[in-house]
C-alpha cells in the first residue's frame, strides 16, 4: 500500500504560480513512477505531468514549458512547480504513483483555481 498526501493548491491569479507537494509513505520502494494528474469540472482526469524513478520526466502538451515536476527522494516527496497559470488550469489536481506489482494510488487532490 501506498499513502499520498497533496498539499500546495490555492487561489492566484493569471500568470501566478504554486508549488503542489505529494508526500508518499508505505510501500514506497515499489513506485516505479509518480505523476500529477487534473480534473477540471465536467472533464476526465488528464495527466499534467509524470517522472520515473530514473528521473524521465513526460508533461502533457498543454503545460509544457509552465510545469515542472521533480521529486525529492530523501523526503519520498513529489513536486509541481506551475508558473504563468491560466484560468484553464483551474483544477482538482491529483498525485498518482503506479508500483512496480501493478498498483495504482491517488491522493485525496488539492483544488488549484486561477482567476483572470
Amino acid at each position: 500500500q501506498v499513502h499520498l498526501v497533496e498539499s500546495g493548491g490555492g487561489l492566484v491569479h493569471t500568470g501566478g504560480s504554486l508549488r503542489l507537494s505529494c508526500a508518499a509513505s508505505g510501500s514506497i520502494l515499489s513506485i516505479y513512477r509518480m505523476g500529477w494528474y487534473r480534473q477540471a469540472p465536467g472533464k476526465l482526469r488528464e495527466l499534467a505531468a509524470s517522472i520515473t524513478t530514473g528521473g524521465t520526466t513526460n508533461y502533457a502538451d498543454s503545460v509544457k514549458g509552465r510545469f515542472t515536476i521533480s521529486r525529492d527522494n530523501a523526503k519520498n516527496t513529489v513536486y509541481l512547480q506551475v508558473d504563468s497559470l491560466k484560468p484553464e488550469d483551474t483544477a482538482l489536481y491529483y498525485c498518482n504513483a503506479a508500483t512496480t506489482y501493478g498498483g495504482n494510488y491517488w491522493g485525496q487532490g488539492t483544488q488549484v483555481t486561477v482567476s483572470s
